[in-house]
Order: structure tokens, then sequence, then C-alpha cells
């Protein structure tokens, strides 16, 4: 059995984007383990990726309006990152851009698939 039959998604692009946000959520979780509990900003960013995770794989209504304040949150936070330290880790600005597009093709897909969500 696949994953997404065992999971009951049809879609696979919106079993993509759970996926996407339920990872991203974790490793902003990683991040603030790592690194230091006072950037609550990532801790926030982590919850609501995996609220939005949760509800993409129960096709809530409510997710969509999630992920467009995920957009507008990632790009602020990506678009600060890219500006204050472009240069210094070559690692960092990939996947700070990584992380960037992809928001704004999964956030594209939901927008279009959105009546998926009504369920």
């Amino acid at each position: 059995m696949s994953l997404r039959s065992k999971l009951k998604i049809e879609n696979t692009g919106m079993l993509a984007a759970l996926i996407f946000y339920a990872v991203v959520g974790i490793i902003c979780f990683a991040i603030l383990a790592i690194n230091d509990f006072l950037l609550i900003h990532i801790g926030l960013i982590g919850i609501l990726n995996l609220i939005t995770a949760y509800g993409l794989f129960k096709k809530r209504a409510w997710t969509f309006w999630a992920v467009i304040a995920l957009f507008f949150i990632a790009t602020t936070f990506s678009a600060s990152m890219l500006y204050y330290a472009f240069g210094l880790d070559l690692i960092l600005d990939t996947g700070v851009m990584v992380y960037l597009v992809l928001t704004w093709i999964f956030t594209a897909y939901t927008a279009t698939k959105r009546k998926t969500l009504q369920a």
C-alpha cells in the first residue's frame, strides 16, 4: 500500500503540500532546539506550519487562510534572512531560497485547489 492510500488523500499535490508543511514545522523546532530558545519567531513559524499540515490532512476549510498567512510570513522571513545574511553561508542562502520558492509553489497550488478543502 502506498502512503497516499493509507492516508486517504486522493490528490498527490495536496500530499506533497502536507509533507512540505510538516517537514518545515519539524525543521523549525529542530533549529529552535539546536540554536537558541530565544528565537521565538522560528517556533511560531514551526507551530503554524504544523497546524497547516494538520488542516491539509483533515481537509479543513480554514487551512487556506493558514497557507496565505504562512505565505506572507515566509516571504518576509526569507527576504529578511537573505538581505541580512546573504553571502555569509552558502548552505543557509540556498536553504532559505528553496524554502521561499517551495512556499510560493505550494501556496499557489493550494489556492488553485482550495475547493478540495471544503470537504
